[in-house]
């Protein structure tokens, strides 16, 4: 072989080479978006339910003017919602609002009239399908999070996710709540 020839080879080697890693880069960012879309849909349903969860507020508040703590506890949580910047910050305040949805259910439970409540059964409903919308959007984000993840730390992946330090993205982990739901 020549020395044209191996300047030839070693040339195609680099533009093979050079493909790959515009392909794999490319793939990786697209997932990214991915990930970053998926967790968008959850954030808008967890802001929804936070609202939704102060109507009810507001409706319980006209019939149980006593349960002060209660309605603290709701507040918290909703400004935790709104202040939550990142996955893990929304899972803690999607813990904590799923806590105070059933302390204030617990509040209901005392006010046969209020559960009768035409508004409070609308929004109760609502509440619930919002909760259901979270659920699948929960895990929808976890699909796409355990691809990004799987893309990023396989080989010979490995070596362009490296080279441009991308990282693992965390999965939304919220406690189980289907033990503790409160059906009227």
């Amino acid at each position: 072989m020549t020395l044209f020839s191996y300047l030839i080879l070693g040339s195609a080697v680099l533009v093979v080479l050079f493909i790959y890693i515009l392909l794999t880069y490319n793939s990786v960012i697209r997932q990214i978006y991915r990930v970053k879309q998926e967790y968008s849909n959850i954030d808008i349903q967890l802001k929804k339910r936070s609202s939704l969860l102060q109507n009810l507020v507001d409706i319980v508040k006209t019939y149980a003017k006593h349960e002060k703590q209660t309605f603290e506890d709701i507040a918290k949580a909703r400004s935790m919602v709104d202040i939550s910047k990142n996955v893990t910050d929304s899972a803690r305040a999607e813990n904590l609002l799923s806590q105070t949805y059933r302390s204030l259910y617990v509040v209901v439970e005392s006010y046969p009239e209020l559960k009768a409540n035409e508004n409070f059964q609308n929004l109760h409903n609502e509440f619930k399908r919002t909760e259901d919308s979270i659920a699948i959007y929960r895990e929808e984000y976890n699909k796409a999070v355990l691809q990004y993840n799987t893309l990023i730390q396989t080989f010979p992946n490995l070596l362009v996710t490296t080279l441009f330090n991308f990282q693992p993205s965390p999965f939304f982990e919220a406690k189980n709540t289907d033990d503790n739901k409160i059906t009227i």
